[in-house]
């Protein structure tokens, strides 16, 4: 199963614990869409990277509907970036997304050659992946990012052996990955998608790692970004739970109420969630993993 799919299996989940909030979820992710066609930025502006958040927590909710009820519009605002020669790699990738979400069917000809063409123009010496298309070294991020968009796409990803070796030499002293070389210290996201790479490419991961991403739990719920770090936030919680479930790593009941009060605080009547406690803004993104969040945290 891909990464899109296997996180979209599990946010479904969430609308078990919404309960009656579950239709205040709806319409806010609905109301994030333009008339252009794509989900809005924190500016306003429909942007690619936030589309597919929208459309992903649309379809956890199981409301299609709003995606069909939309569809001719979002395929005209999807076909204006044509085959993403003007785009970055996380737009790209994005861009990739957005299709596979909407329907590959309805993807302009040769869009698939065309993009991971430009995806592999990204591939470091190293074997990884990175946004800088002249990067030495992949990161982890990166490699996530170009896996994404080679199974939203429906091909194998080449060599992924040499994405194996890029993530080995992100491994950190302290028994996790950060997201670049050298460093002493991991951080949670970049661990997170080591493990959950690294699960997709059928690697044995070493469980250790499980007691480090459960470490970096905060006394109040959630999880920090790094140790250290002065708040949990949305993310870097959504993604621990997730790379603890490709550990097969049982969450305690403790800590299952300690992120689930922690979510609350973070939800919004208005629909949404907030990514941290000092977070003002409601967005396509954070509420979507408040909905992979919930989800792990359900089964």
């Amino acid at each position: 199963m891909s990464l899109r799919l296997q996180m979209l299996q599990i946010a479904r989940v969430a609308p078990k614990v919404l309960g009656e909030s579950a239709d205040l979820v709806r319409p806010f992710l609905a109301k994030q869409f333009s008339p252009e066609g794509g989900a809005m930025d924190r500016g306003g502006k429909p942007d690619l990277y936030y589309t597919i958040f929208a459309l992903a927590g649309l379809q956890a909710m199981q409301a299609e509907e709003q995606i069909d009820h939309r569809q001719s519009a979002i395929c005209h605002w999807l076909r204006s970036f044509g085959d993403g020669a003007d785009l970055d790699f996380v737009h790209l990738s994005a861009l990739a997304r957005c299709w596979a979400a909407i329907g590959l069917d309805h993807a302009p000809h040769g869009l698939a050659d065309a993009v991971l063409a430009r995806i592999e123009k990204h591939r470091s010496r190293d074997g990884g992946y990175e946004a800088d298309i002249s990067a030495e070294h992949g990161n982890a991020y990166g490699c996530f990012v170009a896996l994404g968009a080679y199974q939203d796409l429906g091909r194998e990803l080449p060599d992924p052996l040499r994405m194996v070796q890029c993530l080995k030499f992100l491994e950190t002293p302290d028994g996790a990955w950060a997201n670049a070389r050298g460093l002493k210290i991991g951080s949670t996201n970049a661990t997170a998608a080591a493990v959950t790479l690294l699960h997709q490419l059928r690697i044995p991961v070493n469980q250790s790692v499980g007691d480090w991403l459960l470490a970096q739990l905060h006394p109040e719920g959630g999880f920090l970004a790094m140790p250290n770090a002065p708040m949990p936030d949305l993310l870097s919680t959504a993604t621990t739970l997730h790379a603890l479930s490709c550990l097969e790593r049982e969450v305690p009941p403790a800590v299952r109420e300690r992120c689930l009060d922690f979510i609350d605080t973070l939800w919004d009547a208005e629909g949404g969630f907030h990514g941290h406690w000092a977070d003002d803004h409601l967005d396509a993104e954070y509420t979507f993993y408040g909905l992979l969040a919930l989800g792990h945290l359900s089964v």
